[in-house]
């Protein structure tokens, strides 16, 4: 039994030694096919690398305009309700509804015959005064007559004169012009028609020029003044713009709305506008030159602000500082110089180091396109 297990004992070592360099090849054989693959592994593993695509725009120094907004009504430069002086019958109608007329344009005539016949009357009373007259003077020339009577008919020459140009007057009057040149609204009278003292024949608007008047808070005062330029808009007309300027600001502030009371001239020479629209008003009150970026293009963490630029493929990410903004565009203070180029399309999917490829670049030059910002502020007193 003792020989048995010393025999076993041998064969063990034994065993364990011849495998020694079969393990130790095997082992120089896994190191080496490593080391071999090791460079193809790191090759495929670069290949694969991700690359973000983005797209570039330049930051550009742009025109800012700085407005505030109001709301108000047009109205006509002159505007008027066309009525008679006198009760009478209509003789005659010359326009139609929505008729263009000129100052001085026969409207309406009104029966005159009495008046006519008055006047008749008092040229005929007034030239036989004259000629009487001028016979007593002569007559006191050489004493035929006495200096009372002579002065007797002046007073009555010029009664009768002072009477002509009353009934004048009442027979121009019952013939009614237009006071100013204008559009006439809808005529409301007939011929042969019976109207009384003070009704409506018709309307009159001059609209070669628009007025609205507008409120803005108190603050804005010392930012107003005569010769402002501001610009309206009208739901009719969607996008299109109407440029006027302020030609009065009110001397007193309203003491319940704080607010001050502004007037403004639009010119209307096309007609577009009309009396009584509701009239959105944007009153410029700085223009100046400022760098700005799409407002896509900032990635706001906590209070600090970061845009991405690229260089040799890679993105770097700076910190920026932001000013004033509009929709679609923000005011570049500091951190970035004109013509630098930041990612404006998939700066979310960056980070500080990332490999870039540019697909395009936007051209932001304000010569090409319209670059102007609009800074709105609300009109809360």
């Amino acid at each position: 039994m003792s020989t048995t297990s010393e025999l076993n004992a041998n064969k063990a070592p034994q065993s364990i030694s011849s495998r020694l360099p079969l393990l130790f090849i095997l082992a120089v054989l896994v190191g080496l096919v490593t080391y071999l693959q090791w460079p193809e592994a790191e090759k495929e593993k670069s290949k694969y690398k991700r690359v973000v695509a983005v797209k570039m725009t330049p930051v550009v120094l742009a025109e800012f305009i700085e407005s505030v907004e109001a709301v108000g009504t047009a109205r006509a430069n002159e505007q008027v309700m066309i009525t008679s002086k006198y009760s009478d019958l209509v003789e005659d109608v010359f326009f139609d509804d929505g008729q263009k007329v000129k100052k001085g344009a026969v409207l309406v005539k009104l029966n005159n015959e009495q008046e006519l016949a008055k006047v008749n009357e008092l040229e005929a009373n007034l030239s036989e005064s004259k000629a009487h007259l001028k016979r007593l003077s002569e007559l006191l020339a050489s004493r035929a007559t006495s200096k009372s009577l002579v002065e007797q008919q002046e007073a009555k020459t010029k009664a009768i004169e002072a009477q002509l140009v009353s009934a004048k007057a009442r027979l121009n009057d019952l013939t009614i012009r237009a006071p100013f040149s204008g559009v006439l609204g809808f005529r409301e009278v007939s011929k042969g028609a019976y109207i009384d003292a003070g009704n409506t024949i018709t309307s009159l608007d001059d609209l070669s020029v628009i007025k609205v008047d507008f409120h803005l808070p108190e603050r804005l005062l010392t930012h107003l003044h005569v010769g402002q330029q501001i610009s309206a808009q009208n739901t009719a007309y969607k996008a299109k713009k109407f440029i006027g300027k302020i030609t009065a600001i009110d001397s007193r502030i309203d003491s319940s709305t704080r607010s001050i009371k502004v007037r403004a001239n639009i010119s209307n020479k096309a007609q577009k506008l009309h009396p009584g629209m509701l009239l959105n008003i944007s009153v410029l009150l700085q223009k100046e030159n400022i760098l700005q970026l799409p407002e896509s293009s900032i990635i706001p963490i906590e209070n600090t602000h970061y845009v991405f630029t690229e260089k040799d493929g890679k993105a770097i990410r700076k910190a920026i500082n932001i000013g004033r903004r509009h929709p679609g565009v923000v005011e570049v203070i500091s951190g970035l110089i004109e013509g630098e180029q930041v990612v404006v399309e998939g700066a979310l999917k960056l980070r500080d180091g990332s490999a870039v490829s540019v697909i395009g670049k936007e051209n932001n030059d304000p010569d090409e396109k319209q670059d102007k910002v609009i800074a709105k502020e609300g009109s809360k007193g």
